[in-house]
């Protein structure tokens, strides 16, 4: 699927389907297929292969070819079937022009080209419009971190709050949410990463530009709210590993208190066992086995060893 924007009053306009793409700003390609391949190698555009896009090579991911930029970085979005990944997005810029290549949707592509114009570049050039989508990115990475942090928050609450009255499915359901939720932080980690990698390649870039006074600035803010979202990655995966060892914690004090209840079950029965295997063993010379009160006597002797060994358990506060 390919789009074209060109700028316009508000924002960014898409292009009709029969319009020239060399008029356009921006080329979004989606999957590329075969034809639009080539419609871009006529632009002068070569397209990268997914396999391309992948290798984690610096050389394959940063690089110039010409006075064209390509650049690669990973950024979480959706796949076909609506899961959750982390994919590879392609930023080719040269001087007039911006082209995405990807193979799955992050919810910044969508969102970008609606407010394109509350960006605080504007979207006057294929300079600005890569600034301005950046811009876009590294928001929708602190509304994932933000929204981490809320599902955290309100998962120790839950497991911390009504410790005791947490049933097993429940700490199950908290593990998986964080599980989850870990996941998520750690793609995030890695798109600021690549992204932070990616602007740093690109100035230089710029600077050969017309606009680099201009932009320098925005880059400059892109770059410390990468930092900054870096350091709140860093504080979730500590909230990450304070709720799971929380939870874990409840998991292992309600064993405890399951094995601790079959231990003092099996002592009581300890004694009553070795008194009735003594007088199972059948000896030829055990007198109590012909006495008339033989039987009742095991029994009690039975009944009482378990009493007593019940109460010297309360005694020593173990029950």
């Amino acid at each position: 699927m390919l789009k074209a924007y060109v700028p316009a009053e508000k924002g960014l306009a898409l292009l009709p389907p029969e319009t020239d793409l060399a008029a356009a700003v921006w080329i979004d390609l989606f999957i590329p297929d075969p034809d639009e391949i080539a419609a871009m190698a006529r632009l002068g555009v070569e397209v990268p292969t997914l396999e391309d896009m992948e290798e984690i090579e610096i050389s394959n991911r940063l690089y110039l070819e010409g006075e064209t930029a390509y650049m690669t970085a990973m950024v979480p979005g959706q796949d076909l079937r609506g899961h959750s990944i982390l994919g590879p997005v392609t930023f080719i810029l040269s001087a007039t022009r911006l082209v995405t290549v990807r193979h799955h949707e992050p919810r910044s592509f969508a969102t970008y080209p609606t407010r394109a114009d509350q960006s605080s570049c504007g979207v006057g050039s294929a300079e600005r419009i890569f600034v301005g989508l950046n811009e876009e990115i590294v928001a929708r990475m602190a509304d994932l971190l933000e929204g981490v942090g809320r599902v955290l928050e309100q998962t120790s609450g839950e497991i911390l709050g009504k410790a005791e009255n947490s049933s097993d499915q429940e700490l199950r359901g908290a593990l998986v949410t964080v599980g989850r939720n870990a996941e998520l932080v750690s793609r995030v980690r890695l798109c600021l990463m690549t992204l932070e990698r990616m602007l740093t390649f690109h100035l230089p870039v710029i600077e050969r530009r017309s606009e680099a006074a201009k932009l320098r600035p925005n880059l400059a803010a892109i770059q410390r709210d990468i930092h900054a979202l870096q350091v709140h990655s860093d504080f979730l995966d500590a909230r990450v590993t304070l709720v799971v060892d929380a939870t874990m914690g409840m998991i292992n004090l309600r064993q405890n208190t399951t094995v601790k209840i079959l231990s003092v079950v099996a002592a009581l029965f300890m004694p009553p066992t070795l008194i009735a295997s003594v007088y199972g063993m059948n000896f030829a010379h055990m007198p109590e086995l012909s006495a008339p009160w033989g039987y009742e006597t095991a029994l009690a002797l039975m009944v009482a060893s378990s009493v007593a060994t019940f109460l010297l358990f309360r005694w020593k506060k173990w029950l």
